[in-house]
Protein backbone atom coordinates (compact mmCIF):
# COMPACT_ATOMS: atom_id res chain seq x y z
CA UNK A 1 0.00 0.00 0.00
CA UNK A 2 1.23 3.44 -0.36
CA UNK A 3 1.85 6.18 1.71
CA UNK A 4 0.90 9.71 1.01
CA UNK A 5 1.01 12.95 3.46
CA UNK A 6 -1.72 15.86 3.21
CA UNK A 7 -3.53 18.04 5.11
CA UNK A 8 -5.22 16.78 8.67
CA UNK A 9 -8.76 17.29 9.90
CA UNK A 10 -10.61 17.67 12.91
CA UNK A 11 -11.21 13.91 12.22
CA UNK A 12 -7.72 13.43 13.02
CA UNK A 13 -7.20 15.08 16.51
CA UNK A 14 -7.89 12.46 18.45
CA UNK A 15 -5.58 9.62 16.69
CA UNK A 16 -2.91 12.12 16.40
CA UNK A 17 -2.81 12.85 20.02
CA UNK A 18 -2.41 9.04 21.03
CA UNK A 19 0.92 8.83 18.70
CA UNK A 20 2.42 11.69 20.51
CA UNK A 21 1.31 10.46 24.11
CA UNK A 22 2.04 6.72 23.52
CA UNK A 23 5.49 7.74 21.73
CA UNK A 24 8.24 5.52 22.87
CA UNK A 25 10.96 8.05 22.45
CA UNK A 26 9.28 9.98 25.29
CA UNK A 27 9.50 6.83 27.60
CA UNK A 28 10.95 7.38 31.41
CA UNK A 29 12.13 11.20 32.73
CA UNK A 30 10.78 12.43 28.62
CA UNK A 31 7.83 11.19 29.14
CA UNK A 32 6.86 14.57 30.91
CA UNK A 33 7.58 16.35 26.99
CA UNK A 34 4.46 14.68 26.16
CA UNK A 35 1.77 14.20 28.83
CA UNK A 36 -0.07 17.25 28.24
CA UNK A 37 0.49 17.86 24.38
CA UNK A 38 -2.52 17.18 22.01
CA UNK A 39 -3.65 18.15 18.88
CA UNK A 40 -7.45 20.07 19.17
CA UNK A 41 -9.67 21.92 16.76
CA UNK A 42 -7.83 25.28 17.78
CA UNK A 43 -4.47 23.90 17.04
CA UNK A 44 -5.38 22.63 13.76
CA UNK A 45 -7.11 26.48 12.97
CA UNK A 46 -4.19 27.89 14.14
CA UNK A 47 -1.23 25.75 12.37
CA UNK A 48 -0.34 23.68 9.23
CA UNK A 49 -0.85 20.34 10.25
CA UNK A 50 0.09 17.57 8.00
CA UNK A 51 -0.22 13.65 7.78
CA UNK A 52 1.07 10.82 6.56
CA UNK A 53 -1.49 8.32 5.61
CA UNK A 54 -1.56 4.20 4.79
CA UNK A 55 -3.51 3.13 1.74
CA UNK A 56 -6.38 2.80 3.92
CA UNK A 57 -6.27 6.40 5.19
CA UNK A 58 -5.04 5.55 8.86
CA UNK A 59 -2.48 8.28 10.13
CA UNK A 60 1.23 6.91 11.07
CA UNK A 61 2.56 10.19 11.53
CA UNK A 62 2.66 13.74 11.04
CA UNK A 63 4.65 17.15 11.74
CA UNK A 64 3.66 20.56 12.37
CA UNK A 65 4.71 23.73 10.69
CA UNK A 66 4.28 27.00 12.42
CA UNK A 67 4.47 30.28 10.17
CA UNK A 68 6.33 32.46 11.47
CA UNK A 69 8.26 30.70 14.17
CA UNK A 70 11.59 31.11 15.87
CA UNK A 71 13.66 33.56 14.51
CA UNK A 72 12.87 36.00 11.83
CA UNK A 73 9.52 36.53 10.27
CA UNK A 74 10.62 34.07 7.24
CA UNK A 75 11.48 31.51 9.53
CA UNK A 76 9.23 29.15 10.32
CA UNK A 77 9.00 25.90 12.94
CA UNK A 78 8.79 22.20 13.17
CA UNK A 79 6.36 22.13 16.13
CA UNK A 80 5.16 18.71 16.03
CA UNK A 81 7.19 15.50 14.18
CA UNK A 82 5.94 12.14 15.00
CA UNK A 83 5.64 8.52 13.84
CA UNK A 84 3.32 5.42 15.51
CA UNK A 85 5.67 3.50 17.25
CA UNK A 86 3.89 0.69 15.20
CA UNK A 87 5.05 2.45 11.73
CA UNK A 88 8.99 3.20 12.48
CA UNK A 89 11.55 2.24 10.32
CA UNK A 90 9.45 2.75 7.10
CA UNK A 91 10.83 5.89 6.15
CA UNK A 92 8.38 7.86 7.28
CA UNK A 93 10.39 10.31 9.43
CA UNK A 94 12.19 11.58 5.95
CA UNK A 95 8.78 11.41 4.05
CA UNK A 96 7.50 13.79 6.48
CA UNK A 97 10.54 16.17 6.91
CA UNK A 98 10.47 16.61 3.05
CA UNK A 99 7.14 17.45 3.10
CA UNK A 100 7.81 20.02 6.07
CA UNK A 101 10.35 21.49 4.01
CA UNK A 102 8.24 21.60 0.93
CA UNK A 103 5.57 23.30 2.53
CA UNK A 104 7.50 25.80 4.45
CA UNK A 105 9.32 27.11 1.50
CA UNK A 106 5.85 27.09 -0.75
CA UNK A 107 4.90 29.41 2.26
CA UNK A 108 7.83 32.08 1.05
CA UNK A 109 10.37 30.32 4.44
CA UNK A 110 13.59 30.31 4.03
CA UNK A 111 14.68 28.45 7.40
CA UNK A 112 12.36 25.92 9.58
CA UNK A 113 13.94 25.64 12.86
CA UNK A 114 13.82 22.62 15.52
CA UNK A 115 14.41 22.52 18.85
CA UNK A 116 14.71 18.75 19.11
CA UNK A 117 13.91 15.82 21.42
CA UNK A 118 17.75 14.77 22.23
CA UNK A 119 17.33 10.77 21.51
CA UNK A 120 15.89 12.18 17.92
CA UNK A 121 18.82 14.88 17.20
CA UNK A 122 20.57 12.15 14.95
CA UNK A 123 17.74 11.86 13.32
CA UNK A 124 17.43 15.38 12.05
CA UNK A 125 21.05 15.38 11.40
CA UNK A 126 20.56 12.78 9.09
CA UNK A 127 18.28 14.34 6.85
CA UNK A 128 19.66 17.92 6.34
CA UNK A 129 19.66 20.18 9.40
CA UNK A 130 22.18 21.51 11.49
CA UNK A 131 22.99 22.38 15.16
CA UNK A 132 22.49 25.88 15.61
CA UNK A 133 22.26 26.30 19.36
CA UNK A 134 20.84 24.55 22.50
CA UNK A 135 17.71 25.61 24.33
CA UNK A 136 18.60 25.80 28.24
CA UNK A 137 16.28 23.68 30.32
CA UNK A 138 12.96 24.65 31.62
CA UNK A 139 10.17 24.18 33.84
CA UNK A 140 9.40 20.61 34.40
CA UNK A 141 12.18 19.99 31.35
CA UNK A 142 14.84 19.50 33.31
CA UNK A 143 17.30 19.04 30.33
CA UNK A 144 18.80 20.52 27.54
CA UNK A 145 17.88 20.80 24.28
CA UNK A 146 18.96 21.03 20.96
CA UNK A 147 18.10 23.75 18.47
CA UNK A 148 18.51 22.79 14.90
CA UNK A 149 17.82 24.47 11.51
CA UNK A 150 17.02 23.90 7.88
CA UNK A 151 17.87 26.12 5.27
CA UNK A 152 15.34 25.79 2.38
Amino acid sequence: MTTHVEDATIADAEELTRIVRTSSAYDGHYRVMVAELGIDADYLAEHLVRVARDGDGRPLGFHTVIVPGRGAEDEGELDYMFVDDAAQGRGLGRLLITDACRQARARGLRRLHVVSHPPSEGFYLSVGARRVGTVPPAGEITWSRPHLAFEL
